[in-house]
C-alpha cells in the first residue's frame, strides 16, 4: 500500500501545529496508512488551503480508553477536550492512531 501523502486539519488546528503545540493526530482506521519517515502536504478540510508540510515519526494504535494527559498535551488541550473533540469527530470508535509529526 503507497503512504498517503496528504493530511486535512479543521482550520482551529493551524496556528497550534505551525507553533509546534500541537505535535500528534488521533485519527480513526481509515487514516492509519500514514508511513513514518515521509512528508505530507497539509491543508485546512475546510477550505483545503495548504499551510505546511508535516514529517511522519510514528503510528501508533490507541484504543480511546487509553488517551491520556500526555496525549491531550501534546493535541495542546485538557484530556476532557481532547475526549470531546475526538467523540465529535469519531462518535463511538474505540480503536484510533496515534500519529505523530513534526512540522518541516
Amino acid at each position: 500500500m503507497t503512504a498517503p501523502t496528504k493530511m486535512t486539519f479543521f482550520s482551529r488546528f493551524e496556528a497550534d501545529i505551525l507553533a509546534g503545540k500541537k505535535t500528534i493526530t488521533i485519527r480513526d482506521e481509515s487514516e492509519k496508512d500514514y508511513q513514518p519517515g515521509t512528508t505530507v502536504e497539509v491543508s485546512t478540510l475546510e477550505e483545503g488551503r495548504v499551510f505546511c508540510q508535516l514529517k511522519i515519526l510514528s503510528v501508533e494504535p490507541i484504543a480511546f480508553s487509553e488517551l491520556n494527559e500526555f496525549h491531550a498535551e501534546q493535541e495542546n488541550m485538557t484530556l476532557a477536550t481532547l475526549k470531546e473533540v475526538i467523540q465529535e469527530i469519531y462518535p463511538g470508535i474505540e480503536q484510533l492512531y496515534v500519529i505523530q509529526y513534526q512540522r518541516v
